[in-house]
């Protein structure tokens, strides 16, 4: 992106925000069309304001965000986004704490370390290494507020022919109390230091919620459009292990000249959704004393007594409509790199493609807590289908074949929210009809919070249970190199149990669980799905500590991790993160004589110890096991940034230097088998908030 498009893209989405913020009045002239002379938030106004002026004292801005969960829509309230610490994290393909393996590039396909943070396949597959972009209605923020609020994030690279560039926009704006609508945009560019790697990813959408005492309702609207080149990965390690060998012992290679394995090989995925959940809630009005503290005061004529909605029954419809388009386009002709040809073998080149279509509906009747003493605790009874239909080719690829799978499941919700003392919930559901029958998932968790020596503990206990049938395109699929149908695939069986302890005065957190899968379903060494009869276990163990001395600040992550079959599930047993920094106010306010500039100068380390990590197949955008000829293990290498993190009122902006310790530690940086991570390169990213 040019810096002349970049400025265009600014100035065009600040716009949005000037005739909302034109709309300026005196409302203390009696003059004036807008007076109104029993509006209590006159209080609140300049009364100095002389009558021609068009002065306004602001209101403090009030936002308030929240998530939703996607079964029942629900409202999980959430933090603005405000932090600078770990700012200089939040554009890494690797994670903020460096958990995910990845193929080097900004936006690249990812596959998380820590077992317990994998997500399962979703109908759509071929976006789940992609999920550091595109994210699903239950990751989606909302926001309310008294006025305009805008974001606008952008990240950079300072390399103009390899660097990468994202730019992220967020506008959201009341109509009323009640009802908010925005738009969010994200574009992501990564030409890649290393040679036929690009990433070019665009989303955009758009979103609304009314929120009232009887009805309630939230819609998304977001699109995808994906495209990334494909390298296969270096030819040979020994240009990052070994590079002197390699170059005759004359030079070290730089990114860009190091050979790839394929070069005329793309990607694409293109997909949309629409979210919809809504709810009528039927409940009475109660009389409430007016609190001393409420923040708009009372008018002359009102009383000192308010009414308050209480919701008792919720009438809930969920409906999600989505479409995924993925292609994978290859030109190249590399002996014995693909096992089979399928289609027209004659042919080296390739022109997958492959649609999913689905639309789900959720009916559900809620019995809500707290409409009275008794009422601890809210019931839901709901009934899910889902229809979904697959397009794929035919052996003579002029044809396409149609798979269509109708689920139907009854399901419920226990939940307890309110209170400070215990809260806790449970949903399960079973399949009753169609691909669906026999298939069940019970998740369900409590927390507890209790005074300690006058702090606060935490203690958090998860537990699910499911039996699964393996997402579509695990059963079947049709491609020029890879086909499989496997209509005999068992159900996957998995029980976990989470244990959590959080003490908020000592910075420590705790968290440890087992897992047990039973016909756990994976890519073998040929890229194809396979399942393991025998049962698998997990072991995982974290330990969160931050320490602190005046400025100086130590963060501390620490995971340990056990699986009982390392062929068929391999994992690091230590993965360690560690941030030291100082965090200081700088930069005096002189009318009020506060620090209004944040300071966080520091330097992070990620660390893996080394296993035979999952390697990354392009034909089919995953990632699988090794073969056992040739088989690598990748970590025992740190990965070290020096940062400095800025925050300046509503502005965030950081400097940082990744991979600093580049040809200081031994040369083995690979996140990924063959794909070695960025040479050292300096970032830059910015975080401006607009909400006056």
């Amino acid at each position: 992106m040019t810096k002349k498009r970049f400025i265009y893209i600014l100035i065009l989405l600040l716009s949005c925000q000037f005739p909302l913020l034109a709309q300026v009045y005196n409302p203390t002239d009696p003059m004036d069309p807008m007076y109104d002379p029993n509006d209590p938030m006159n209080a609140y106004r300049n009364p100095q304001a002389p009558n021609d002026s068009l002065e306004i004292v602001s209101l403090p801005p009030q936002i308030y965000m929240w998530k939703i969960s996607e079964t029942l829509g629900n409202i999980i309230p959430v933090d603005v986004d405000t932090v600078h610490i770990q700012f200089q994290n939040s554009n890494l393909t690797e994670g903020m704490s460096g958990h995910y393996n990845y193929l080097g590039n900004l936006g690249a396909p990812r596959l998380s370390r820590i077992f317990f943070d994998r997500k399962p396949f979703s109908s759509s597959m071929f976006l789940a290494p992609l999920d550091e972009f595109a994210t699903e209605p239950h990751d989606f923020l909302f926001t309310n507020s008294n006025i305009p609020y805008a974001n606008i994030s952008y990240y950079k690279t300072f390399d103009k022919q390899y660097g990468e560039e994202r730019l992220k926009t967020y506008f959201s704006v009341n109509v009323n109390k009640e009802l908010a609508f925005g738009f969010n945009f994200d574009y992501l560019y990564g030409r890649g230091y290393y040679q036929n790697q690009s990433t070019s990813y665009l989303k955009g959408g758009i979103f609304g919620s009314y929120i009232a005492d009887k009805y309630r309702a939230h819609i998304i609207y977001n699109m995808y459009n994906m495209k990334m080149k494909e390298n296969g990965g270096i030819t040979d390690d020994r240009y990052i292990t070994d590079p002197e060998v390699m170059a005759g012992g004359r030079k070290e290679y730089e990114a860009q000249n190091i050979p790839t394995v394929l070069s005329n090989t793309w990607n694409y995925n293109k997909n949309f959704h629409i979210y919809l959940t809504h709810r009528y809630n039927m409940g009475f009005y109660r009389e409430i004393p007016r609190a001393e503290n409420d923040t708009i005061p009372p008018a002359e004529n009102d009383t000192i007594i308010k009414e308050e909605f209480v919701p008792v029954t919720s009438f809930i419809h969920t409906a999600k409509v989505e479409r995924s388009r993925h292609r994978f386009i290859s030109n190249d002709n590399i002996e014995n790199y693909f096992d089979n040809n399928y289609m027209d073998p004659d042919v080296a080149s390739a022109n997958d493609s492959t649609t999913y279509f689905g639309v789900r509906n959720t009916f559900g009747i809620a019995l809500l807590e707290g409409f009275n003493k008794y009422a601890k605790a809210g019931l839901t009874a709901y009934l899910s289908h889902k229809i979904s239909k697959y397009t794929l080719m035919t052996d003579d690829a002029t044809r396409t074949q149609s798979y269509n799978e109708n689920e139907l499941y009854v399901g419920g919700e226990l939940l307890k929210r309110q209170g400070q003392t215990l809260h806790y919930k449970a949903i399960g559901e079973i399949g009753v009809a169609g691909k669906a029958t026999g298939q069940f998932k019970v998740d369900g968790d409590f927390d507890l919070n209790f005074k300690l020596w006058n702090d606060t503990v935490s203690f958090i206990a998860r537990a699910s249970i499911s039996n699964t049938l393996p997402a579509f395109y695990m059963r079947h699929y049709h491609s020029k190199h890879f086909q499989w149908h496997h209509d005999d695939m068992d159900k996957e069986f998995r029980t976990r149990l989470e244990g959590e302890i959080n003490i908020e005065r000592w910075k420590t957190n705790i968290r440890a669980g087992v897992e047990n899968i039973k016909n756990y379903t994976y890519f073998n060494d040929k890229s194809l799905p396979s399942q393991s009869g025998d049962n698998i276990q997990v072991l995982s163990a974290q330990l969160k500590q931050n320490f602190k001395l005046g400025i100086l600040h130590l963060d501390n992550e620490v995971v340990w991790q056990k699986s009982s079959n390392e062929e068929v599930l391999p994992l690091p047993d230590l993965s360690l993160y560690h941030n030291l920094y100082i965090a200081t106010k700088l930069a005096k306010y002189k009318p009020t004589g506060e620090k209004v500039l944040s300071l966080q100068l520091g330097v992070d380390v990620r660390y893996f110890t080394k296993y035979a990590a999952p390697a990354y197949s392009p034909g089919i955008q995953q990632f699988k096991l090794q073969a056992e000829e040739g088989k690598i293990d990748i970590g025992g290498y740190p990965i070290v940034n020096v940062y400095a993190n800025l925050n300046l009122k509503r502005t965030r902006f950081f400097v940082m230097m990744y991979h600093v310790n580049k040809g200081i530690s031994e040369p083995n940086y690979f996140l990924a088998p063959h794909y070695p991570i960025n040479q050292r390169m300096l970032k830059f990213g910015l975080s401006w908030n607009f909400y006056d």
